[in-house]
């Protein structure tokens, strides 16, 4: 089957401390756009591996994953080129850790910037993608899941024969 179709594998954090979510400001095609920290999978990494390096990337905190929120997707058609993509992404939350504030950000990323509820709702038009208010608001409802719900085998840390 050469056309099989493969969706984007991507993570993200919903960061909660004070009331208040760790968001990110990023220029892309569309403008700036708002986005929970979040990328692609990198090979030879876990999702959650992929969201701790996505976070301190995008942020320059650390991030100490606690729980699974959920598993995500959505498909769009991009405007720029008019490619069909389908992203699936594995959103976590848990604590932040240090801020490391000399670290530079991710390319395209203007800021980490901590919102309220309110805040991020009110500024829905700019969300990068429509997983950022649905990760937040299931984070709210009380969705955890283990950790352990998304195993990674051994194999995908070492280099195929």
């Amino acid at each position: 089957m050469p056309n099989r179709w493969k969706p984007n594998v991507t993570t993200a954090a919903v960061i909660e401390q004070d009331g208040r979510f760790l968001l990110i400001e990023e220029d892309t095609a569309d403008g700036l756009r708002l986005n929970n920290p979040a990328g692609h999978l990198d090979p030879g990494e876990s999702p959650v591996q992929a969201c701790v390096r996505e976070v301190l990337e995008e942020t320059g905190y650390d991030f100490i994953p606690e729980a699974l929120v959920g598993v995500y997707m959505n498909r769009f058609i991009r405007t720029r080129t008019g490619d069909d993509i389908t992203y699936m992404r594995f959103s976590f939350s848990g604590k932040v850790g240090a801020h490391h504030s000399w670290r530079a950000l991710d390319d395209g990323i203007v800021r980490a910037v901590w919102m309220t509820l309110d805040e991020v709702r009110a500024t829905a038009d700019r969300h990068r993608s429509p997983f950022v208010l649905a990760n937040i608001e299931d984070y709210l409802r009380g969705r955890r899941f283990p950790l352990e719900m998304v195993y990674t085998d051994d194999s995908v840390y070492t280099s195929p024969v």
